[in-house]
């Protein structure tokens, strides 16, 4: 135990760890009697009794231990806390420290704001029970499980000065994103991010089984976290001397915290050979610890029955009253508090001051750190457009060369990231090589491009692990864009629903400021994914986006590349918010100059007159909606179709960027108004809307809208394979001749006069058929098509 055995104040730590296990105890039961005052009784007890205990114990050994650490070493330390519904620790923490306090003054550090704090803990309108934005030194809810460690790493990215811990719950450790996140050491630069420390905390139950890694033989759970490139230290608790393991974990965690040291002095003074081997700490202690030990004749401490509320009859049971009682006062209040519920000076000999308490952390609530993005000014970027349609660019390809600008513009201040799992190049973003590298610490081998060591590109072919670390990143004060192929953005869709739900509820709570918003770039879509085939065909994720509260998300679908650069310019500005852009990697045709792309994405939505036939002078016949890049292609080929066959016919074309532009302006921030809808779109007049995903969901968004029986939405209906590209919006129904089929059949008394043109258009649907599997590409009308105007 070395030096660590010679001057530790065990008694203390003691003190604010059975002080902490108090606290969490009384969370979980109490609405009176705090301190124990009198005998308890039924009505000292909360009618429903919601919280969990299990893991509870070991949070409040590790906070009392990081105190030490953090007070003793001057360590700038944040603690993400994985175990689900840990909550009463982490409160338990803060109010002790005093920084939960100073959030909410009306929860005071004595007799009174013990049994306000007591109260609240899952209570309506109190605190949830596990470590959301409620809870002071938080950016980790907990209740979902599988992403802390992702999340500690994020945090640690660009923070050369930071220690993250990170308390990885051994049912957490079951799940998939975690099991993959312990790759996260071979991308953590030693020489400018911080350290990540992660305790893996065996208490070896999940609700009511055994979990998988508490039950493996040390040697082969030793050899597992070897593996993954850790120097694991461990460190046991015992049910029949629990003072014992105050040695052991301030020693494992000085020992840790030397060995970070020292690989970041090695790595700063450019004596760096390979990628260093992080310690980390296993930390066993029994499940429920220094709680009942039975109850009704059963085992509870270090079973899977202390998982949740050990003791749940206590205004029913007398016996189960009576052991709550014993339960607390084994805890020694009288020695913890005084008599007014201060914590007495033993209980915080080892708590930090000011911004170094876990609690008062500024990296916990990143607004504070975040500082406004320096975009580069659009103008170098924007593609001249003489003539709509004239040209054709990548959208993302033109847009790699903004981010390469900006990377270079945030070389110094480095918080900016760009993460993606394996598809930078893919997606044409590659220009931001020219700049940065992708972190990279394993070896590299003469065949590799851009691996760098403090790169800040993040590719990791894994979605759970980008998002994880671009949500710590963010919630720490820093800015970040996640690049995807649309279809696996599915596989972080309930993390987004997490996301967003964080920030709805960070949002309420004044002292939590404003962080870099979630920014998806999806990309490789649907309509271009003719060579992969029919697995990676699917536009959904959009779908889910908007069954979030609607203050938080945002989805645009940018027709052309001046209109991608507006949009990514505005969102990467935003604040507290989902934003998911979808566009293209291929060429596509450049239809508005900069100034004008800018001006239509401010509107989200609008007519485009040049492509219409209505001149602004009449009524429409019909509209011809669209959103995205595709749909918009097709929407101009069926609206050229028209003014050629049908001269007469007026036509309206209405291009839609902004999605929740659709939504009533009562349910979306970004919503019309009933007004403004009608203009666009009329009250009467068929509206055929070619959109980029699933066709029921512009029918949602516009259900309650006065023309919504004349509303016809194609888009995609899950029909798909590996095919040419025209062929892929011929199986869904969204070509230029079906599009122009729509119109005639929509338009009272056309079918009849056009009866001959429609026939034509089914021809050349059948023609096109025939031609792709006789000649593997499309026809020519379609492939070499270009906007008449």
């Amino acid at each position: 135990m070395g030096d660590t055995a010679n001057h530790l104040d065990v008694a203390s730590l003691d003190a604010h760890w059975r002080a902490a296990n108090y606290l969490s105890c009384g969370q979980i039961y109490l609405m009176g009697n705090p301190l124990l005052s009198e005998p308890l009784s039924p009505e000292h007890i909360k009618p429903r009794l919601l919280g969990h205990w299990g893991t509870t114990p070991g949070l409040n050994l590790v906070y009392t231990h990081l105190n030490r650490l953090i007070r003793e070493r001057d360590q700038d330390t944040l603690c993400v806390w994985g175990p689900g519904h840990g909550g009463p620790a982490i409160l338990a923490g803060s109010w002790l420290e005093g920084s939960y306090t100073e959030f909410y003054p009306d929860v005071t550090r004595d007799r009174s704001g013990m049994e306000r704090f007591f109260r609240q803990f899952s209570f309506p309108g109190g605190v949830p029970s596990h470590a959301a934005p409620d809870v002071p030194g938080s950016i980790h809810e907990g209740g979902e499980l599988g992403y802390s460690l992702a999340h500690a790493y994020g945090a640690a990215l660009d923070n050369p000065q930071l220690l993250v811990a990170c308390v990885i719950g051994d049912g957490e450790a079951e799940t998939g994103p975690l099991a993959a996140s312990w790759h996260g050491n071979k991308f953590l630069d030693p020489v400018h991010d911080g350290a990540v420390l992660p305790i893996l905390h065996l208490n070896g139950y999940k609700i009511a089984n055994p979990t998988v890694l508490a039950r493996l033989p040390e040697a082969e759970l030793d050899q597992l976290l070897r593996g993954y490139g850790h120097e694991p230290l461990y460190v046991t608790g015992d049910v029949d001397d629990p003072h014992a393991v105050h040695h052991k974990l301030a020693t494992a965690l000085d020992s840790a915290a030397d060995r970070v040291r020292e690989i970041q002095h090695r790595a700063r003074v450019g004596r760096v050979a390979g990628r260093p081997r992080w310690p980390m700490i296993v930390l066993r202690t029994p499940k429920g610890w220094t709680g009942p030990a039975e109850a009704d004749g059963k085992p509870v401490e270090d079973t899977w029955r202390s998982h949740q509320v050990p003791l749940a009859e206590v205004r029913e049971n007398h016996d189960h009253l009576l052991r709550l009682e014993a339960w607390l006062r084994s805890y020694r209040p009288g020695e913890l508090f005084d008599e007014a519920g201060r914590p007495r000076p033993q209980v915080l000999r080892y708590v930090p001051d000011g911004a170094r308490r876990l609690g008062a952390t500024p990296h916990a609530n990143g607004g504070i750190r975040l500082r406004e993005l320096p975009v580069p000014s659009l103008e170098r970027y924007g593609v001249q457009v003489d003539k709509p349609g004239a040209s054709s660019h990548a959208p993302t390809r033109v847009l790699g060369s903004l981010l390469a600008d900006l990377m270079a513009a945030t070389a110094d201040r480095r918080d900016f990231r760009l993460v993606g799992p394996d598809e930078t190049a893919s997606n044409r973003l590659d220009a931001v090589y020219e700049t940065t590298g992708k972190a990279w610490q394993e070896q590299t081998l003469a065949t590799d491009e851009h691996l760098n060591r403090d790169g800040r590109v993040m590719e990791v072919l894994s979605e759970h692990l980008c998002q994880g670390w671009l949500e710590g990143y963010l919630l720490t004060g820093r800015h970040g864009l996640f690049s995807s192929y649309e279809a696996f953005a599915h596989i972080v869709a309930s993390m987004a629903s997490q996301h967003i739900k964080w920030l709805k509820s960070a949002d309420e709570l004044r002292w939590r400021r404003p962080v870099a918003s979630l920014n998806y770039l999806l990309t490789s879509h649907v309509w271009r994914q003719d060579h992969n085939g029919f697995s990676h065909q699917d536009p959904g994720f959009v779908d889910h986006v908007f069954n979030k509260s609607p203050d938080y998300v945002r989805v645009y679908l940018p027709p052309d590349a001046n209109t991608l650069l507006a949009v990514t310019e505005h969102v990467l500005g935003t604040r507290n918010l989902v934003n998911v852009v979808v566009a293209g990697k291929q060429p596509c045709f450049d239809w508005m100059p900069l100034e004008d792309a800018r001006r239509h994405c401010a509107r989200g939505v609008g007519v485009w007159p040049w492509a219409g036939t209505d001149d602004g002078h009449r009524v429409p016949d019909a509209v011809l909606a669209c959103a995205g890049d595709v749909p918009t292609q097709e929407t101009l080929a069926a609206a050229a179709l028209l003014r050629r066959h049908l001269p007469d016919l007026a036509v309206r074309v209405v291009n839609v960027v902004d999605l929740a532009r659709l939504l009533p302006a009562d349910q979306h921030p970004h919503g019309m108004t009933d007004t403004d809808y009608d203009a666009l779109f009329t009250r009467d007049r068929p509206v055929i809307f070619a959109y980029h995903g699933y066709p029921w969901l512009v029918h949602r968004l516009t259900y309650r809208r006065t023309g919504h029986d004349n509303l016809h939405v194609r888009g995609y209906q899950e029909e798909g394979s590996t095919t040419t590209p025209f062929d892929m919006v011929v199986r869904n129904n969204l070509d230029r001749y079906r599009l122009a089929m729509d119109v005639v059949d929509r338009v009272p008394g056309l079918a009849v006069h056009a009866a001959d043109l429609r026939q034509h258009l089914a021809d050349v649907r059948g023609r096109h058929h025939e031609w792709i599997r006789q000649h593997g590409t499309d026809l020519p009308e379609v492939a070499e098509w270009a906007w008449p105007g």
